[in-house]
């Protein structure tokens, strides 16, 4: 077993209680609608399956309420409780409407949620907007950031990077700094859900946007991490070298405790109605929580177990020297070939040289 293989229970399980939302994001993953479905787990369900990950123990994962917007399930402060009574961390990643009152982020907190994340495509309300589909929400959004952080509860703002928003990362990276978010995470397109419609980065870019990045960080108050960008660790570690960071100094770095998570291998995905998939951006359904034990499916199924060999994937990925602590983002590889074992195209490594494209 590698050392960054993560078998027997995820470190973050992202659940989409509902996929109803008031907005109506041009890169949304769910296709969010605005109201609730009829076959979402129901309240007793949502429990037992808190107490099935709660079974890990000291392994036992840290959950991510998501959606949609978890806040139109009327049972998430109750979920929260439950699992927090459990012993399992959570988080919560809500919508910027104005559900999100101070009265609510009060209530998350009391309730023991640990963090919440809300999300910022752009500096501007032109750019934000948009992106999110409706007229406001930039406001809403600075709002609900100076609550929550004003509550106490750590903050991480979500950027989606692509052909659109990547010439303001600046400008939004100045803005997250104003608003005392601990954490700032870029998600890098995927071509799924009405993300199609975008246009991601090509590699070059992926390549320079990264770069820019890892010589950032140390200038900003926040950390950095990146979502279906593995190849950032690969990235940040070559920027470290430059600058003459010692070994011992990279391994007890934050960037060393991602080292191997991606989709399947460390994360898991429970959608609305019971599906678990490898992450909310890789759609591939391994089970139901409705029929099997979530960290069995997790454990067990044949697609989890395949995304946890990295020197099983295919072309540049399966090559390449930096397989354990990256291995691609599998949601990618998937949306680009229909391979989910197949080589990340935003990528831009040459496997075993000192060179990028």
């Amino acid at each position: 077993m590698s050392v960054f293989t993560f078998d027997r229970a995820p470190l973050r399980v992202y659940w989409e209680l509902t996929r109803a939302c008031d907005l109506a994001c041009r890169h949304c993953r769910a296709e969010a609608v605005r109201d609730r479905a009829t076959d979402e787990l129901t309240t007793d369900e949502c429990e037992t399956v808190l107490a099935g990950l709660a079974a890990a123990g000291a392994t036992a994962p840290h959950v991510i309420f998501t959606g949609g917007d978890p806040l139109k399930r009327p049972d998430l402060i109750h979920l929260v409780r439950a699992a927090v009574a459990r012993g399992l961390g959570v988080s919560v990643a809500p919508s910027a409407t104005p559900r999100l009152s101070r009265e609510m982020i009060h209530a998350l907190k009391d309730a023991g949620a640990g963090a919440m994340s809300l999300s910022l495509d752009g500096p501007t309300a032109a750019h934000h907007d948009g992106l999110r589909g409706v007229l406001g929400c930039f406001g809403w959004t600075l709002a609900a950031a100076e609550r929550i952080v004003g509550a106490g509860i750590p903050l991480q703002i979500n950027t989606l990077v692509s052909a659109e928003t990547e010439p303001h990362l600046e400008e939004t990276a100045e803005l997250v700094a104003r608003l005392a978010a601990s954490r700032w995470s870029l998600f890098f397109l995927v071509s799924v859900g009405r993300g199609r419609a975008l246009r991601p980065l090509t590699a070059a870019e992926c390549e320079q946007t990264l770069r820019w990045l890892a010589r950032s960080a140390g200038r900003w108050p926040f950390t950095v991490s990146t979502t279906e960008a593995p190849q950032y660790r690969r990235v940040a570690l070559e920027v470290m070298r430059e600058q003459g960071r010692s070994g011992a100094d990279i391994q007890t770095s934050s960037l060393a405790r991602g080292y191997g998570i991606r989709d399947g291998n460390g994360v898991m995905f429970i959608g609305a109605n019971g599906d678990v998939t490898p992450s909310g951006f890789l759609p591939l359904v391994a089970g139901n929580v409705r029929r099997t034990d979530a960290l069995q499916i997790y454990r067990d199924a044949a697609l989890f177990r395949a995304l946890r060999v990295p020197a099983a994937f295919g072309g540049r990925c399966g090559a390449c020297q930096f397989r354990e602590v990256c291995g691609g983002s599998r949601a990618r590889a998937w949306a680009a070939t229909g391979d989910v074992l197949g080589e990340d195209p935003l990528c831009a490594w040459h496997p075993h040289s000192t060179r990028s494209a």
